[in-house]
């Protein structure tokens, strides 16, 4: 029975869709053609293929027509140069019918440690055809090949290519024809990238890495796990010192997932692995390297040995749904513009960043008041995000406590006075939605008012001068109480006293009013 086409790698484990202000995408050129080595009169009713060819790579001469026919549409498109898209490599299991090799075919191709071969590197004609050599043969690596919006190239299982190009490629259609091979037009190429997923995937911007310090310096975060292609990692060790140099030589594109430290206690470690099941094992060598493989429980005394000396471990689920990383981002290129196209899988923290990033100071939202805490502050349920008013902020006017002013449960409108990508916090105002009532007495300075006496202190008098039990008060100071010297301010008035008094000054950033008393007396009452 012949095999379904090759997946898509794990490139949907996220729920998060690129904003288009932070990312680019591309059209898929008009002309998609499938090539592949099998004759169209040796398909049944459904389109299966059932003639004779053998669906693996001959090594000889019917690989080089691929390549050939391949190289043929480039030249008619005029491409020399391709972008590798979205590269991976053989992860637990291998799924091509030839046996993995070592380097999964890409020895000779790239370094050892496989830079170059990279979401969005460039390569030219020559080597993307040796990479449709390594696809074709199923030695373990995979990747698209594209010029955004002119040429695309995937190969398939069983040998089965697609090219795309924004040209009839008339000419390198009649040339895969002459090569012995079937070129057969369709509407779009089965492993045409497909990422319409909502959210919004998070960027490795500045705000990322301000965050990440700020996490390390409180000792929340310690690991940064880099997924430099589809099933690789490679895993950094995270301090306040090292956090530039280790983000320096990440590669381009890369996933970064980062964690709490690992457990010191590995043999705790190693003794709660389950039963059943395979699970990644990270580690600390006691060289400070760190390291992971994946092993189930045919595996773990070898494991045991393996890690022996390691100061440090975790175990982690290949369920994703399992995988409590603190927060995850995807590397923006130089431009700051995240063309990648893979995505993470989100974190709660994600997503207060995603929602975050749609807050802006001055905006007005509404939200559900979910608690009034001890000190005073009180938090407000914006979309499952909790913000928070300080007690400043709750109203213009006195009270004796918050629950005065709001209730839990109670539905309210309030300002946005910041939103702090760093910490995750944002800060609401009621007031700012209110009238400021000390404002109308700015126009009153000079004009005399009735007042009633509510506090004595040592240096004067407070009087309220709005007729409601939480009104204004401004201060009388001793030397405004009355004409001469006054001791204390019971010589004068007590509290509950009518008091005429007239408006001094109004000092708004300070949220004082000055009163008088004396300039209020009409001449000879003093």
């Amino acid at each position: 029975m012949r095999r379904p086409p090759r997946p898509t790698l794990p490139i949907t484990r996220s729920t998060v869709e690129q904003a288009s202000s932070t990312t680019t995408g591309s059209n898929v050129p008009p002309f998609v053609y499938r090539i592949t080595k099998y004759d169209p009169a040796d398909r049944d009713e459904h389109g299966s293929y059932i003639g004779t060819e053998d669906s693996t790579s001959n090594h000889g001469a019917v690989e080089a027509a691929y390549l050939q026919a391949i190289a043929a549409f480039a030249e008619d498109t005029g491409i020399d140069h391709l972008a590798i898209r979205e590269p991976g490599i053989s992860g637990l299991a291998h799924f091509g019918v030839e046996p993995p090799i070592d380097g999964h075919g890409l020895a000779g191709l790239f370094p050892p440690n496989l830079s170059g071969f990279h979401d969005g590197a460039e390569v030219s004609l020559s080597l993307s055809l040796e990479l449709v050599r390594v696809m074709l043969r199923d030695n373990g690596a995979w990747c698209r090949l594209e010029v955004e919006d002119r040429f695309v190239v995937h190969v398939g299982w069983d040998q089965y290519v697609y090219v795309s190009s924004d040209k009839s490629c008339d000419r390198a259609i009649a040339h895969t024809r002459a090569l012995g091979l079937f070129p057969e037009q369709l509407d779009a190429s089965p492993y045409d990238a497909d990422f319409d997923e909502p959210g919004v995937q998070r960027p490795a911007d500045e705000d990322f890495w301000a965050r990440l310090r700020w996490s390390i310096a409180m000792r929340h975060a310690a690991i940064l796990e880099e997924g430099y292609l589809h099933n690789a990692s490679r895993w950094h060790r995270l301090t306040e010192g090292t956090l530039d140099a280790v983000r320096a030589r990440l590669t381009p594109r890369a996933q970064l997932t980062v964690w709490p430290d690992l457990s010191t206690d590995v043999d705790a470690v190693l003794a709660a692995l389950p039963d059943e099941g395979p699970v990644e094992f990270v580690w600390e060598d006691d060289n400070g390297a760190i390291c992971s493989t994946t092993a189930d429980e045919s595996a773990y005394r070898e494991l045991a040995a393996q890690v022996a000396g390691a100061s440090a471990a975790m175990a982690l689920s290949l369920a994703v749904d399992e995988r409590h990383p603190l927060f995850t981002a995807v590397l923006p290129d130089s431009d700051g513009v995240l063309r990648a196209r893979w995505r993470t899988e989100p974190t709660p923290s994600d997503r207060d960043w995603a929602l975050l990033k749609t807050l802006h100071r001055g905006q007005i939202c509404t939200g559900t008041v979910t608690e009034i805490a001890s000190f005073g502050g009180t938090f407000v349920d914006i979309g499952g995000f909790t913000a928070m008013i300080n007690i400043t902020e709750l109203s213009w006017r006195r009270f004796d406590h918050p629950s005065d002013v709001v209730a839990v449960g109670q539905e309210i409108s309030a300002e946005i006075l910041d939103v702090d990508l760093v910490h995750e916090r944002v800060q609401l105002s009621l007031k700012a939605l209110q009238e400021d009532p000390m404002s109308p007495f700015v126009q009153q300075v000079g004009q005399t008012v009735p007042g009633v006496v509510t506090k004595l202190v040592p240096f004067g008098a407070f009087v309220r001068i709005e007729d409601r039990e939480d009104g204004l008060q401004g201060l009388v100071h001793l030397t405004e109480l009355a004409d001469g010297h006054v001791d204390q301010p019971e010589d004068v008035a007590q509290v509950g006293d009518s008091l005429t008094v007239k408006i001094i000054d109004v000092d708004l950033p300070r949220r004082r009013i000055i009163l008088s008393h004396l300039q209020a007396l009409a001449p000879g009452e003093s």
